[in-house]
């Protein structure tokens, strides 16, 4: 497996933003072939590599200036001597940008959770989902597309990314523990904070938020109960469903 493959893999499994350079013209003598590929972060690291020299610092530049605008595009690099390389040919790049999209952190892997993960297959959400219940987390019929944490939930927040491309939902299986993962999410930069439960659920737990030192302002950024109003469907399948379509819409606003 190629150096840059396993670095793919490791960077999806963490969310982190990367451009994948991939030599897709050659014209006369030059370092790599078709297909040779690089994969690039936005702090300049990288893994492979289309030829080496000038033209992979260009192009590492290139790679971080498509990072921060979020778009593909495609580079020539002529090999010539001015160029600081001698080949004198000419090499073409297609830079794609990946791992760019909304990442969501779904606490609770039980099933609105499961089914939440299966509606979002396919759409622009990584989703990462937290439960360190291994009989829910290790389901073989969820999405191989979700990335699982068995930690628990604290040392999942520690280390995770907290930005605003990042969306949360709290689902678990005890209204305590939402109470406790939702009282430390609101203090954190964050797209969207998302609690299931009902409009009573909702009434009672700010009252308790509030005497946890919640703010008037955090609670207000907390969307409870989470999902838009899709009619009276209770079905896991159906939550999911309402969940999914208030996260869309959030992230294409």
């Amino acid at each position: 497996m190629s150096d840059w493959v396993e670095a793919l893999v490791d960077l999806k499994g963490h969310g982190v933003p990367v451009a994948l350079v991939t030599v897709i013209r050659v014209d006369g003598s030059t370092p790599r072939d078709l297909g040779a590929k690089m994969l690039v972060t936005l702090e300049g690291r990288h893994s492979g590599s289309i030829g080496g020299g000038k033209l992979e610092l260009l192009a590492i530049e290139d790679a971080q200036a498509a990072l921060r605008k979020g778009e593909a595009c495609v580079q020539r690099y002529p090999l010539c001597i001015r160029a600081g390389q001698c080949c004198g040919g000419n090499s073409e790049v297609l830079i794609e940008v990946l791992n760019a999209g909304p990442l969501l952190y779904l606490f609770g892997a039980g099933h609105v959770g499961q089914a939440l993960c299966h509606v979002l297959r396919g759409t622009t959400f990584t989703v990462h989902l937290v439960d360190p219940r291994p009989e829910w987390l290790d389901d073989p019929a969820l999405p191989k597309a979700v990335v699982k944490h068995s930690e628990p939930w604290r040392a999942f927040v520690t280390d995770a990314e907290w930005s605003t491309r990042v969306y949360a939902a709290v689902l678990t299986h005890s209204h305590d523990l939402d109470r406790e993962i939702v009282a430390d999410l609101v203090t954190r930069e964050a797209a969207f904070l998302g609690l299931i439960g009902s409009k009573t659920k909702w009434v009672r737990f700010q009252s308790m938020l509030k005497k946890d030192g919640v703010s008037k302002a955090q609670l207000e950024r907390i969307h409870c109960p989470i999902g838009l109003d899709l009619g009276h469907g209770k079905a896991p399948k159906e939550v999911a469903i309402s969940i999914a379509a208030q996260l869309l819409q959030m992230a294409q606003a």
